[in-house]
């Protein structure tokens, strides 16, 4: 049977619509919006990482040119923190308490870029200026700045109050279970390791501008996001105590987002609070180092894990042990990231017993949060890791190992020891293509090759899985405008992604148009009700079956209008390019006239909703090659493959686009990337001067293929892509570095991020011994 694909529906590989204005400069930004007679804002931030301070004379400030208002703690006591919501049960049944996000702090810093004062005036750079002439008496103490020592006794207390730094305690698994299957082991195979701290650094800088609209007796807020329901939510529940409806948000074009634009932040309330004092409209734009100081970052655990096996090299239990930096705050949802995390402990790996211990812990740093994949790239590095240790000490080869303890096609579905339900998977069919795509079993002669010209090579795997697109669901919205167009609606948020072309893709599927014709409308709460906005792969899987509801429901309508207007039986119309016609004849009535026609505006909408029960679970397996010279400790990725399961397939080239970006960013992690702070809490890699991104001309072009089982959990098949590509790519360039430094000189570890001097000193120690 040959299976056509649609010229624009499921499956066909659409140029993405939106990139014409991206690539000519016609991009609507936040920072590109100037309301009449707006202001600027300028945030006053601590420079010291742990201190109680002082406020001393405004005057100067508040006198300088062009300034209009200066805001201190104080003045916005009215004002609620940003709380997290999201805190875990602890064993004991208790909550954590936590410790939120002041809008400006009142008497005490707990970070450098903590903020102390908010300056509008006429222009940045006078609101600047003016921040400058506040004086800030500060009382510096003794900070905590490094993760793995936060517990110690003699580390100093964040929050003295609370006599520890321990910010809270989780377990997954059974630690009786894991006991025994540990006591009957007859191998253990145990690593420790740092998960380094990143820094998501999107092109798109945060900026906002408030508003207080008094003819409709509310704010609007504009800012990049990724997702505008939620942070309306925030903002009158937590902070202004106002109904829902005192707030309108509105998120343009975004340059990017990764997690980090999903959370509220101090600015956006401030602005906000100014734009209403002052009656003018006030916008705050961040710079790049205010960006390295205050957006939250990602990873940053430490971590102990054993793997119990027997004498065959059967897993029989996992055991881990994870400190989490929280930061000096518990962010919007920073608490759960290391429990979603550990939920994958397993992998795709039939493990039976499983015993994972949290420990959050504060530090006198950045908030930590979601970073792309929250949670599940620090799963998939952790068991890929410790799965490359343990084939090592049993004489294994890696994909052996693997072979051994895969969770088989026939289990499926298959419940993990955190309650996880896999539905699908074919794990050890997507690692055997992709070691044929690689080469794998050429490799000892490109080892051979390079060996000649004075490098070291390894190769590297990783087989993994991701849950995605959670529980739950997001409504769309799809209307015939008057001149034939259609307009989609839906709480998602495009940072990037190419949601105009996807979601455009699934209703014209349904009503037999162009693409061109059918515009998608986000980050408005005016426009939609509800909606849960972008994050956790959830946007083209549960968003995209309501698009396509939705598209079905009002092809159905139109339909019946149409067989109104032309005589006829409903079934015997068909939609094409913009027309309604009778099956086998000439007749037809275009959509602009099917709009005219139309007795009530009921019929020119439909809404489709997909409710999900349970996550979607993307999988697959990453290989790298890597070519390291030992005499500068210098590693060039020279090749990368990819075999993904990611269900039904939207777009090729989206796909392409996604999986391709993420890898680059796990490579970063793995390579180059790493926020380190100071023992006074200082950010020492606070600019592109120090902090090592990825660039062109440090990653391969990448060979990516999918090998799908569609999901059986989703009403359309489909996984989610949008975090896969970092979840599998930093264990498999870690494992392929750690393979090249374990073949030439023993080396059976590296801490990440695998920089040149990091590499050369393990070189070097390694020749010493």
């Amino acid at each position: 049977m040959t299976i056509v694909t649609p010229k624009f529906g499921m499956g066909a590989s659409v140029l993405r619509v939106e990139d014409g204005a991206f690539i000519t400069g016609r991009g609507r930004y936040t920072d590109d919006i100037a309301p009449a007679s707006q202001l600027h804002g300028y945030v006053l931030r601590s420079p010291v990482a742990k201190a109680t301070f002082t406020l001393g004379s405004l005057e100067a400030a508040r006198a300088a040119p062009g300034v209009h208002l200066v805001l201190t703690g104080a003045d916005i006591a009215h004002l609620g923190d940003l709380k997290s919501m999201v805190m875990q049960k602890q064993p004991d049944g208790t909550r954590a308490p936590t410790r939120d996000i002041p809008i400006l702090c009142r008497d005490r810093v707990h970070y450098v870029g903590d903020a102390v004062a908010f300056v509008v005036a006429d222009t940045r750079a006078l609101a600047q200026d003016a921040a400058e002439l506040i004086e800030v008496d500060y009382d510096g103490e003794d900070a905590a700045a490094v993760t793995a020592t936060a517990l110690d006794d003699d580390t100093p207390l964040v929050w003295p109050e609370l006599g520890s730094n321990k910010a809270f305690t989780y377990h997954i698994g059974d630690k009786s279970r894991t006991d025994a299957a540990f006591a009957k082991a007859d191998r253990v195979t145990r690593i420790e390791f740092v998960n380094n701290r990143l820094i998501c650094n999107y092109m798109e800088p945060r900026s906002a501008i408030g508003e207080w609209r008094k003819d409709e007796d509310r704010f609007v807020l504009t800012t990049g996001s990724q997702g505008v329901h939620s942070m309306r939510n925030i903002l009158t529940g937590q902070v202004f105590g106002i109904d829902a409806d005192k707030l309108r948000v509105v998120t343009p074009d975004v340059g990017g987002g990764f997690g980090t634009k999903v959370f509220v932040y101090r600015e956006h309330a401030l602005v906000m609070e100014a734009a209403k004092r002052l009656g003018r409209p006030v916008k705050w734009a961040s710079d790049r180092t205010e960006h390295f100081l205050t957006d939250a970052q990602g990873r940053d655990n430490v971590v102990t894990a054993e793997m119990a096996m027997d004498s065959n090299g059967r897993f029989l239990g996992l055991r881990v042990h994870l400190l989490s930096n929280a930061g000096a705050y518990i962010s919007q949802f920073g608490p759960v990231i290391a429990f979603i995390g550990a939920s994958m402990s397993t992998g795709v790996y039939d493990i039976q017993a499983l015993d994972v211990t949290i420990l959050g812990v504060y530090t006198n740093t950045c908030p930590v949060d979601a970073y792309r994949g929250a949670g599940r790239p620090e799963a998939a590095l952790l068991v890929e890791k410790l799965v490359d240790a343990c084939a090592r000490e049993l004489g294994l080869s890696v994909d052996e190992i693997r072979r051994r303890n895969f969770i088989r096609p026939e289990q499926f579905p298959y419940r993990t020891q955190t309650g996880r339900l896999y539905d699908v998977g074919e794990f050890e069919a997507h690692m055997d293509q992709s070691m044929d795509r690689a080469g794998w079993a050429n490799f000892p002669d490109r080892l051979a090759e390079a060996w000649q010209r004075g490098k070291i090579r390894g190769i590297g795997m990783a087989t993994y899985i991701e849950a995605c697109a959670f529980a739950g669901s997001e409504p769309a919205r799809v209307e015939l405008n008057a001149d034939g167009s259609v307009s989609v609606f839906i709480g998602t948020q495009s940072n990037g992604q190419g949601h105009a072309t996807a979601y455009a893709q699934f209703v014209s599927e349904k009503l037999n148009l162009d693409v061109a014709r059918i515009s998608v409308h986000q980050g408005d709460t005016d426009q939609l009700a509800k909606g849960g906005g972008t994050g956790g792969s959830r946007s083209i899987p549960l968003g995209g079956v309501s698009a396509s509801r939705a598209g079905a429901a009002l092809a159905e309508k139109l339909k019946k209008i149409a067989a109104d207007e032309l005589e006829a039986a409903a079934a015997d119309i068909d939609l094409d390019n913009g027309e309604a016609r009778i099956v086998g004849t000439d007749r037809v009535i275009s959509f602009a006239d099917l709009h005219a026609a139309a007795k009530n505006p009921d019929d020119l909408k439909a809404m489709g909703e997909f409710v999900q029960d349970e996550a979607t679970y993307p999988n697959g397996t990453h290989i790298c090659e890597v070519e390291i010279d030992p005499e500068t400790g210098s590693t060039e990725v020279v090749a990368y493959t990819i075999v993904d399961d990611f269900g039904t397939t939207v777009n090729p080239i989206l796909l392409a686009g996604q999986v391709h970006g993420g890898v680059v960013q796990g490579i970063g992690q793995a390579l180059s990337e790493e926020a380190v702070y100071g023992e006074d809490g200082q950010l020492i890699t606070a600019s592109f001067m120090d902090y090592a991104m990825p660039r062109a001309d440090t990653v391969p072009s990448f060979h990516f293929e999918t090998r799908n089982v569609p999901s059986t959990t989703n009403a359309m098949g489909m996984k989610g892509a949008g975090e896969a590509g970092t979840i599998g790519s930093t264990p498999a360039a870690l494992n392929a570095v750690t393979d090249a430094l374990y073949r030439a000189y023993g080396i059976g570890h590296i801490e990440m991020p695998a920089t040149p001097a990091r590499i050369w000193a393990s070189i070097a120690a390694a020749r010493q011994q």
